[in-house]
């Protein structure tokens, strides 16, 4: 899970880069789309692949022709939640800024998602433990609300001490460069041309960076920021309930004997759905874009070379984040698994070191961001504490009580020996921890 909250944390950080450099996010987004695709088809062929092809527990392939289709639209269901809550943050990013809009989007998924997995898993996680863990994310959003604020006061003062005219933020681009964009060729900002870099954290700096970003957010409100990352919070939370419910059939939707969808088929299905919406909806934006964005048009999409292999590693960082945290979930309870939602100390950090975020800011300002992270840290530690072991299936209670049986009637170790290979035989990959759940 450790792994999955440094890929979760670092694939926002590299689409915010692509914004303020220009790059329209609709076509940022398509490329990412692609990569993260693949990367849960390769998951499936390769992790989901390894090991024999058991009737409790199948293949990939062989799980594709098996009558599981309530479970499908579950995984389904969490990939449409995802995608509408990745697709809504790329926005947030631009008005809310990189920190705070991951603390408050992992916040609202760690209180709505952690409680819904805590009771879908039967409770198996720690509850003294998860749940002031949850508390400890509530308190490190209070905290980053007000290191958003901070700054932001710390940013007007910088802006006003200097000739910086407002209207000169919200010009418009010229017409000639939207037709160009729609007709296949690549926006070029003012930015583009070669000048003296202003010092990261000063007022000329802001300036510049409105001038060379493509979402435009001086002058916004707050409040169109703030419901932008409310709204992909709730889809957040949603997802992973959503993904439990798919390789765990807690509702009890599969017929009789159909197994589980293992979590790498339940993967393939989730990012196909994610995959198909992101690119419907990415294209629609392209002739119809939001938030005062130029049109495009998917040749355009196509011409626009610019970083695009950096498009194409967030979306591997993505699909491959997410897959580790799915495995984690499955392993030790998706409520512990929704500790990668602390990733705003993954994307804090980028956004220091990549953005300039808080740079030549107050002390006050300083001393909250400190301390939101010193409670992100202490967070994840006691939902990572709160981890629990799924419970065994009916099939493994069968199996533990057939080892009792031979335990408790067979006094001859030859004839012992004997049952065990029966048993080994049977379902050799049970065989060790039921053997350990006899012995204790």
């Amino acid at each position: 899970m450790l792994a999955s909250l440094l890929f979760l944390g670092t694939w926002p950080a590299v689409l915010t880069l692509l914004e303020q450099r220009g790059r329209l996010p609709q076509h940022t987004y398509l490329d990412y789309s692609i990569t993260n695709f693949l990367a849960a088809v390769f998951i499936a062929l390769t992790f989901g692949q390894i090991g024999d092809d058991k009737p409790n527990m199948p293949n990939f392939i062989t799980q594709l022709g098996q009558d599981n289709w309530s479970s499908i639209l579950f995984a389904m269901a969490g990939g449409v939640f995802l995608s509408l809550g990745n697709l809504s943050t790329q926005y947030a990013w631009a008005f809310v800024g990189l920190s705070v809009t991951e603390v408050i989007a992992s916040s609202i998924t760690v209180v709505i998602g952690t409680t819904i997995n805590y009771f879908l898993d039967d409770r198996i996680n720690k509850a003294e433990v998860l749940f002031p863990g949850v508390g400890c994310f509530l308190i490190a959003v209070f905290i980053g609300s007000v290191v958003h604020s901070s700054n932001a006061a710390d940013n007007r003062k910088k802006l006003s001490s200097t000739n910086y005219k407002s209207k000169a933020s919200h010009a418009k681009r010229p017409k000639a460069k939207q037709n160009d964009m729609e007709s296949g060729i690549p926006y070029v900002s003012n930015s583009d041309v070669k000048e003296e870099k202003a010092k990261a954290g000063t007022a000329e700096y802001l300036i510049e960076l409105e001038n060379r970003r493509s979402i435009k957010v001086f002058g916004s409100k707050t409040f169109l920021g703030l419901g932008i990352v409310f709204f992909a919070g709730i889809c957040f939370s949603l997802f992973s309930p959503a993904f439990n419910l798919a390789t765990n059939d807690q509702w009890h939707t599969l017929k009789e004997g159909v197994p589980h969808l293992v979590v790498y088929t339940a993967f393939f299905y989730f990012s196909i759905s994610c995959f198909v919406l992101a690119i419907v909806l990415n294209i629609c934006f392209l002739y119809k874009p939001m938030l005062g964005l130029p049109k495009s048009s998917f040749t355009a999409y196509l011409n626009d070379w610019r970083s695009r292999k950096w498009a194409f590693l967030a979306g591997l960082l993505s699909g491959f984040g997410n897959g580790l945290q799915f495995m984690g979930g499955q392993a030790a309870g998706y409520a512990a698994a929704d500790a990668v939602q602390a990733l705003p100390l993954v994307s804090t950090f980028w956004g220091i070191i990549l953005f300039g975020e808080y740079r030549r800011s107050s002390r006050k300002t300083y001393v909250l961001l400190v301390s939101m992270l010193f409670m992100f840290v202490v967070a994840v530690a006691i939902l990572m504490a709160s981890s629990g072991h799924r419970k065994a299936s009916k099939d493994w209670r069968e199996l533990h009580l057939t080892m009792k049986h031979i335990f408790h009637r067979s006094k001859d170790s030859a004839r012992k020996r004997e049952k065990f290979a029966d048993v080994w035989a049977m379902n050799h990959t049970s065989f060790l921890k039921v053997a350990e759940n006899v012995h204790t």
